[in-house]
Protein backbone atom coordinates (compact mmCIF):
# COMPACT_ATOMS: atom_id res chain seq x y z
CA UNK A 1 0.00 0.00 0.00
CA UNK A 2 1.54 3.25 -1.17
CA UNK A 3 1.38 6.89 1.22
CA UNK A 4 1.96 9.04 -1.28
CA UNK A 5 -0.33 11.51 -1.42
CA UNK A 6 -2.90 11.18 -4.41
CA UNK A 7 -5.65 14.19 -5.35
CA UNK A 8 -7.77 12.94 -8.63
CA UNK A 9 -10.01 15.65 -10.54
CA UNK A 10 -12.54 14.14 -11.70
CA UNK A 11 -16.29 14.63 -12.63
CA UNK A 12 -19.39 11.86 -11.93
CA UNK A 13 -20.11 11.43 -15.52
CA UNK A 14 -16.13 10.96 -16.76
CA UNK A 15 -15.75 6.57 -17.49
CA UNK A 16 -11.49 7.39 -17.69
CA UNK A 17 -12.30 8.79 -13.79
CA UNK A 18 -13.78 6.27 -12.61
CA UNK A 19 -11.47 3.82 -13.88
CA UNK A 20 -8.47 5.65 -12.64
CA UNK A 21 -10.16 5.21 -8.88
CA UNK A 22 -10.52 2.01 -9.94
CA UNK A 23 -7.08 1.13 -10.49
CA UNK A 24 -6.43 3.11 -7.27
CA UNK A 25 -8.94 1.69 -5.14
CA UNK A 26 -7.55 -2.21 -6.10
CA UNK A 27 -3.66 -0.85 -5.59
CA UNK A 28 -4.74 -0.14 -1.87
CA UNK A 29 -4.12 3.73 -2.63
CA UNK A 30 -5.93 6.18 -0.59
CA UNK A 31 -6.73 9.32 -2.51
CA UNK A 32 -8.93 12.77 -2.06
CA UNK A 33 -11.39 12.86 -5.07
CA UNK A 34 -12.07 16.16 -5.83
CA UNK A 35 -15.34 16.99 -8.07
CA UNK A 36 -14.57 20.20 -10.52
CA UNK A 37 -18.42 20.00 -11.38
CA UNK A 38 -19.55 20.89 -8.29
CA UNK A 39 -16.55 22.40 -6.80
CA UNK A 40 -15.32 25.96 -8.91
CA UNK A 41 -12.44 26.15 -6.91
CA UNK A 42 -10.93 22.36 -7.40
CA UNK A 43 -11.96 22.81 -11.43
CA UNK A 44 -9.35 26.34 -10.73
CA UNK A 45 -7.24 24.47 -8.72
CA UNK A 46 -6.98 21.49 -11.51
CA UNK A 47 -6.45 24.23 -14.43
CA UNK A 48 -3.61 25.76 -12.88
CA UNK A 49 -1.48 22.58 -11.91
CA UNK A 50 -2.40 21.08 -15.21
CA UNK A 51 -3.29 23.28 -18.10
CA UNK A 52 -5.98 20.94 -18.47
CA UNK A 53 -9.75 21.47 -19.02
CA UNK A 54 -10.47 18.12 -19.25
CA UNK A 55 -10.58 14.95 -16.49
CA UNK A 56 -9.21 13.22 -15.33
CA UNK A 57 -6.25 15.29 -14.14
CA UNK A 58 -4.41 13.00 -11.22
CA UNK A 59 -1.67 14.34 -8.84
CA UNK A 60 0.32 12.05 -7.11
CA UNK A 61 2.96 13.80 -4.96
CA UNK A 62 3.50 16.74 -7.18
CA UNK A 63 3.31 14.78 -10.23
CA UNK A 64 0.75 15.60 -13.04
CA UNK A 65 -0.87 12.81 -15.33
CA UNK A 66 -3.76 13.73 -17.42
CA UNK A 67 -5.68 11.24 -18.31
CA UNK A 68 -5.71 6.91 -17.52
CA UNK A 69 -2.50 6.13 -17.62
CA UNK A 70 -2.26 3.07 -15.42
CA UNK A 71 2.05 2.63 -16.59
CA UNK A 72 2.23 6.01 -15.29
CA UNK A 73 0.97 5.66 -12.55
CA UNK A 74 2.48 2.75 -11.36
CA UNK A 75 5.95 4.24 -12.17
CA UNK A 76 4.81 7.20 -9.76
CA UNK A 77 3.64 5.61 -7.01
CA UNK A 78 6.91 3.31 -6.80
CA UNK A 79 9.00 6.77 -6.60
Amino acid sequence: MSTKQVTIYSTPTCHYCTLAKQFFDASGVSYQDKNVALDRSAAQEMIMKSGQMGVPVIDIEGSIVVGFQPNVFEQLLKK
